[in-house]
């Protein structure tokens, strides 16, 4: 992986982990590192999932693939705000 891909990986997964915060219920008491972090997995996950089903690469935007992104880091927001909340870590 070069420079490029990882920072690009950052970007694209900070993205998608603010989007994922957006669309999940409730509120998310985790810092903007953890939420950068969540989206980042989500967004290799998301890509894993998506040709499990052959839909990773189509033309244009993938947008089923970028749908299963977002739902997956919706799910990961949501899993790691309760354990996050749930250890008592001071904010």
């Amino acid at each position: 992986m070069t420079v490029t891909g990882i920072i690009t990986a950052i970007i694209i997964g900070a993205i998608i982990g603010f989007v994922g915060r957006l669309v999940a219920p409730g509120k998310q008491n985790i810092p903007i590192w953890l939420t950068i972090l969540v989206g980042i997995v989500a967004a290799f996950i998301g890509t894993w999932i998506a040709g499990l089903f052959g839909v990773a690469d189509t033309g244009g935007i993938d947008w089923i693939e970028l749908i299963m992104q977002i739902v997956v880091a919706a799910i990961g927001v949501t899993v790691v705000a309760g354990i996050y909340s749930r250890r008592g870590v001071t904010r």
